[in-house]
């Protein structure tokens, strides 16, 4: 026993190359005969379940604790849209998916939920309409974990030149995108359809996206003032909800009610009218709100926002436009790349756009551009600072990506500080986002009043 137990120096014998043979057989055939038990694999967790139904499309959100794969199909008679989630088990938090369907979604009719097979969650939704469908994976960024997103597009999507042009032209002011609506409506299958969908195994590849029509030739005669199409793009919207106060307040949220403020003060002048990147809480990407302000031609583009910093006492007002050469300050840069990064926030499809192209459309920004941004900033400082302290005295650049349309003029309005009590306090004032509108048209007027605009080249023939 004592040789057995203690190590061969000590016992003064070594074991034989027999008996370590004959031991190793041993633990091997221990180990065939041992049974083989299959790991049962572990069902994700779902930690939140969110839907943002617009008239432009329904987004639903799962977010997760690991990263799940799904597949989906559409039926029709009546329209369905069929989603599988592997790795999923019937839970709670599914069957609150069920009841956050709202009565006034323009897409969904009704959801159910079923266990289809074992680790496999079926989807049902219950068309209100045909949908050309995104499903797609993000990784975790910011206060989210993994998220699995149905993105429900219409199979036809309203063209942004239906919304812009339904106020009407006076008898006095030119609108050369008038017959451009004509067409449009005689002609359904010009508007512009959803984002490409990412190719599924054996799915067709959808239609490519219809050409911008041609805008017919500037017809505006002598003492006729041209119509002025201004985009007010209100920052963040949908899961991405931008900065938050103090006491609550989200950015997403204030900067869409000052924007519809200073859009009704648009309207209201004979010779203006305003677009909306988007007019409700959902998610647009930056490439999109660019294509759009484009789409629209629009004389001038409005970024609106509400800064935010880690210590509360940083307040004011600031203005942005592009810059080229860099930024103008650490601050700007860091600006710039915490508003770049609403695309990871708010999350983008990266499989439904080319990204080359969306690149090079980024990057034909043009110095004359620039030069009439910086014009249209220093009016704007010029108004606000009699409403509210300025962060700083003139307008900063960077490079801001949903500034980057070659042909309109482009600011971004930080029109205050959220993350400093006092100033939030403000902006949940009715009457101050009354104060910021006003501020910011009266910057558009003095800017067009000292730079009238001048017919583009895509006016004339």
């Amino acid at each position: 026993m004592v040789e057995r137990d203690c190590p061969p120096a000590l016992s003064g014998a070594l074991p034989s190359a027999g008996a370590t043979r004959r031991r190793l057989i041993s633990v091997a055939a221990t180990l065939l005969v041992l049974p083989v038990l299959p790991r049962l694999a572990q069902a994700a967790t779902i930690l939140a379940v969110r839907t943002w139904p617009a008239d432009e499309y329904t987004r639903v959100t799962l977010e997760l604790d690991s990263e799940l794969k799904a597949e989906q199909f559409t039926l029709e008679n009546p329209h369905r849209l069929v989603v599988d989630i592997e790795g999923l088990t019937i839970s709670a938090a599914l069957n609150d998916l069920v009841s956050k369907v709202r009565p006034d979604d323009p897409y969904i009719q009704s959801l159910r939920v079923a266990q289809n097979r074992p680790n496999v969650v079926r989807l049902v939704f219950d068309l209100k309409q045909p949908v050309a469908p995104q499903v797609f994976t993000l990784k975790p960024v910011a206060d989210y974990q993994y998220r699995l997103v149905l993105d429900l597009y219409p199979k036809i999507a309203q063209d942004p030149l239906i919304a812009i042009l339904n106020k009407q032209s006076g008898p006095d002011v030119d609108d050369p995108l008038a017959r451009i609506l004509e067409d449009i409506q005689r002609n359904p299958v010009t508007r512009a359809d959803p984002p490409e969908p990412p190719r599924v195994k054996g799915q067709q590849p959808a239609a490519p996206l219809p050409s911008t029509p041609k805008p017919p030739p500037a017809t505006a005669s002598r003492g006729k003032q041209r119509m002025l199409t201004i985009a007010l793009d209100p920052g963040h919207g949908g899961e991405d909800p931008g900065a938050i106060g103090s006491s609550g307040l989200r950015e997403k949220d204030v900067v869409l009610r000052i924007a519809r403020r200073l859009k009704a003060l648009i309207d209201s002048q004979p010779y203006m009218r305003a677009y909306l990147t988007r007019d409700d809480d959902y998610f647009v990407p930056l490439h999109v709100r660019v294509q759009k302000a484009r789409r629209v031609r629009a004389d001038l583009f409005i970024s609106i926002h509400a800064d935010a910093w880690i210590k509360p006492s940083a307040n004011g007002s600031s203005v942005f436009a592009l810059s080229q050469r860099g930024a103008t300050s650490t601050q700007a840069r860091w600006m710039a790349d915490k508003e770049n990064a609403a695309d990871l926030i708010g999350g983008v499809n990266l499989g439904s756009h080319d990204r080359q192209v969306a690149k090079v459309l980024l990057d034909l920004s043009t110095t004359a551009q620039i030069n009439d941004s910086l014009k249209v900033g220093s009016a704007f400082l010029d108004e606000i600072k009699k409403i509210n302290r300025l962060h700083k005295n003139s307008v900063e650049q960077a490079g801001f990506a949903v500034l980057k349309a070659p042909d309109i003029p482009s600011v971004l309005v930080e029109t205050a500080f959220i993350s400093n009590p006092q100033e939030e306090a403000l902006l949940r004032s009715s009457s101050h986002q009354d104060k910021l509108a006003q501020a910011m048209m009266t910057g558009i007027q003095r800017y067009f009043t000292a730079n009238p605009p001048l017919a583009r080249l895509g006016d004339v023939s």
